[in-house]
């Protein structure tokens, strides 16, 4: 397997021990003095036996989303199913209410101009995750306010932050495997800044003693955006979408295997750490596309219609921000078993979950947009 070369990390990414006790010991850097990163040992302990503490909120699991979008929301459900308390933040009043009803409690927020009392209530929480894109000429919103957030982060009850970030940091690398060691050379303006952000929120989470971590997510695929979901709709394909067709290989990953990599994540904390989020087949569009087209066609032979992508594109396409990523440090250190290793297993659960055949649907699998 060809890797490309490797690069010095930006912070010593060290290694924490996991359900041990005494936890206050063990649950830290190997190597970094326990008074350097903070933790909230009781909360520690109820994440490795899965307690839910209820009311007892100085213990109990709680998490903040910055930006509760289509993986937001997937990580948010998955997390209250296990007991925690889950709040965040979005920048419709429509979404709010959609939060409110499953039963988040919600927060309109302008990262441009953060307030003040949602960054208190932030503060009371033992985990952060970080799930809002950078903009164009700006970079990544919260970060323009990084002193405002050392200043006010400063609760001993938080103790772990993760950035949800892109493959597309790594760039062209004509179809060869990429590695977390690869020296990343991102090919566009947004893709550059989302390399300054993972060092930036990296460089606030080392500052201020939090279990930083980035996670460079592929192509998002999950229920209702997905390849099923785009040959379904109406509409006809966008210029991007057709474009996509032109890649020879995307690295992919199911939304539930993004909630999977981040329970690992909560378990195994290792601050400083990068982690490739994808599954084990970084196929052609044209494949899944293909295998999709058969799956619908199997399920709803009298609906399925001719095929919304263009059968002109295939494989001979250019190589143009091609690579295959590697999880192998995913699975490794978080311990993750994919739920869905294969676009195929994917496409099936969502093909299986679909029970009439629907009049619309949102959007295909998506590389930044979470």
């Amino acid at each position: 397997m060809e890797v490309c070369p490797i690069p010095a990390p930006p912070f010593a990414p060290g290694c924490f021990r996991h359900r041990l006790t005494p936890v206050s010991e063990l649950l830290r850097p190997i190597g970094i003095p326990s008074s350097k990163f903070r933790f909230c040992p009781a909360a520690s302990i109820d994440i490795a036996n899965g307690n839910n503490l209820g009311s007892q909120t100085q213990t109990q699991n709680r998490m903040f989303i910055l930006g509760m979008g289509y993986v937001g929301e997937f990580v948010a459900r998955d997390l209250m199913n296990q007991g925690w308390v889950v709040s965040g933040t979005c920048i419709s009043v429509a979404k709010k209410e959609k939060l409110k009803k499953l039963g988040f409690d919600a927060h309109l927020f302008d990262a441009n101009n953060p307030e003040l009392e949602v960054i208190n209530i932030l503060n009371q929480h033992t985990h952060l995750l970080v799930s809002i894109p950078p903009c164009k000429d700006i970079g990544d919103p919260m970060l323009q306010h990084a002193e405002l957030l050392k200043m006010k982060l400063n609760s001993e009850c938080l103790q772990w932050l993760c950035y949800l970030s892109t493959t597309s940091v790594y760039g062209d690398c004509g179809g060869a495997w990429v590695d977390e060691n690869c020296q990343p050379k991102p090919p566009s303006e947004l893709a550059k800044l989302r390399l300054a952000a993972e060092e930036g929120w990296l460089r606030l989470g080392h500052d201020i003693g939090l279990a930083a971590h980035i996670f460079r997510l592929g192509g998002i695929y999950g229920p209702g955006r997905s390849a099923i979901d785009t040959l379904i709709k109406p509409e006809p394909l966008s210029d991007i979408q057709r474009a996509r067709s032109f890649k020879k290989f995307t690295s992919r990953v199911h939304v539930a295997d993004i909630c999977n990599a981040l329970n690992g994540c909560i378990h195994r904390p290792s601050p400083g750490r990068i982690y490739n989020i994808v599954d084990d087949d970084p196929a052609p569009r044209t494949q899944v596309f293909s295998y999709a087209r058969k799956l619908i066609n199997e399920k709803w032979p009298s609906q399925m219609r001719k095929a919304a992508i263009d059968e002109s594109f295939t494989e001979k396409g250019s190589l143009k921000g091609d690579k295959r990523v590697v999880n192998a440090r995913m699975k490794k250190e978080l311990g993750v078993r994919l739920i869905h290793p294969s676009y195929r297993s994917g496409l099936q659960s969502i093909c299986d979950h679909i029970h009439v055949y629907p009049s619309s649907s949102s959007c295909e699998e998506s590389p930044s947009g979470h």
